[in-house]
């Protein structure tokens, strides 16, 4: 027997991107129905790292909500990243400039997506607003009369709704059938993870690690600490590069453990545990509609991965934020055409867009190492250059000085401390 429910807003996803919409949907007393295939808690293949960029959006949500999440046991902050450039020489870049460890709240963390989406969701479970349906694929999308009519695979729970907000990843069957998001090799990056328990030499301010390998470029290596002595450790690369120099990612992560003189022996005494498991990353490298006629599609649905990090946590939460604000919007005017839901595209692209396109040009640097080097080399021993990148993840909004070429020339030129 099929189960039919009206709603004004679905959202199709419950990972972090759809939790966030139906989370600040719930804060503004806006009823929706939140739909994912899975049953939670469900694993997620991820790097696990949840930027500043992350909290600061849970903090707009609930202050309360993140003091929480710092004081779980599944989530370990985390207070900056290191970039090891092709010279082995590695930046220190700290999330906030100035940190007290004993006083202060880490600015970000790191956990299993195990963990932290069935956090979200536990919390989307206390909200009368929320309705969670789990394990409904809904793979049937038509829109007539104003609405979406969504049904499943096996045709038991159909849905109605003037709103469909997209959350449901990069593999998204609503994204491709009905939006027309294709998978761009150049704008696309292939990762494969991996859990290890005692890798040594770990960072003891808990610094997530990018490697920049000579011998790997223009992929990356990395490794984020997590709780209880384990770490999350992979690499990425972007999926036209893989497909031209023929590259199986998991032969070269071994590879590089086996081989790489620094990290052989930080992994001398490490154990794997669990299986080697790949996913692909849409890349926010190119600006691209996000919306449509009585749709929103929001984080890796909507292609929002930073470039050069390949981190989607954070821009996913803050297009579910500006989703929601979206929607609201919507509601009240009772207007959710094409044209006058464009607004989304614009909000969410005036506040990543400058971050986007900057780290493209870092996902750039990495074809000439020599360039990278300088820059690492550089701001080693230049406190602007050090202070700045470390703004870009304090200071979300300072973006006006980093459009100006001149200002970079004077960063890698002038030789001030």
């Amino acid at each position: 027997m099929s189960q039919f429910q009206e709603t004004d807003v679905l959202i199709l996803g419950a990972g972090p991107g759809g939790a966030a919409t139906a989370l600040f949907l719930a804060k503004a007393g806006i009823a929706c129905t939140l739909v994912d295939k899975s049953v939670f808690p469900r694993d997620k293949v991820c790097g696990d790292a949840l930027s500043g960029k992350v909290v600061e959006v849970l903090r707009k949500y609930d202050p309360d909500f993140v003091d929480k999440l710092a004081l779980e046991p599944s989530h370990l902050g985390s207070w900056g990243v290191v970039f090891v450039a092709p010279n082995k020489q590695g930046l220190r870049v700290p999330f906030k400039q100035k940190f007290d460890k004993q006083t202060e709240q880490a600015p970000g963390f790191i956990a299993r997506r195990t963990d932290f989406d069935n956090l979200l969701v536990e919390e989307c479970r206390k909200k009368g607003q929320i309705n969670l349906v789990e394990g409904c694929n809904l793979t049937s999308f038509e829109y007539r009369e104003g609405r979406w009519w969504l049904s499943s695979e096996d045709g038991r729970q159909s849905f109605s709704a003037k709103l469909v907000i997209v959350a449901d990843g990069a593999h998204s069957r609503f994204a491709k059938e009905v939006h027309g998001m294709r998978m761009e090799p150049k704008h696309h990056c292939a990762g494969i993870r991996a859990y290890y328990k005692g890798v040594e030499g770990m960072d003891e301010d808990n610094f997530i690690e990018l490697h920049f390998l000579k011998d790997f470029l223009p992929g990356y290596f990395w490794i984020f600490p997590l709780p209880n002595g384990y770490a999350n450790v992979g690499v990425g690369m972007r999926t036209d590069k893989i497909s031209a120099r023929k590259i199986n990612l998991k032969q070269e992560m071994l590879r590089i453990l086996q081989e790489h003189p620094d990290l052989k022996k930080r992994f001398q005494h490490a154990e794997l545990e669990g299986p080697v498991v790949g996913y692909g990353l849409p890349l926010g490298s190119r600006r691209r509609e996000i919306s449509g006629k009585g749709y929103l599609l929001v984080g890796d649905a909507a292609s929002l991965i930073d470039p050069f990090t390949g981190e989607g946590i954070g821009n996913a939460v803050y297009s579910g934020y500006f989703a929601a604000l979206a929607a609201e919007k919507a509601l009240k005017s009772n207007q959710f055409d094409a044209n006058s839901l464009k607004e989304y595209d614009v909000t969410v692209y005036n506040r990543l867009w400058n971050e986007l396109k900057l780290s493209h040009r870092m996902q750039k640097l990495v074809n000439y190492p020599w360039l990278f080097n300088l820059v690492v080399n550089k701001a080693r021993k230049n406190k602007t250059l050090r202070d700045t990148i470390s703004c870009m993840f304090e200071d979300m909004d300072l973006r006006d000085r980093l459009r100006s070429p001149s200002f970079y020339f004077k960063l890698l030129f002038d030789n001030g401390h």
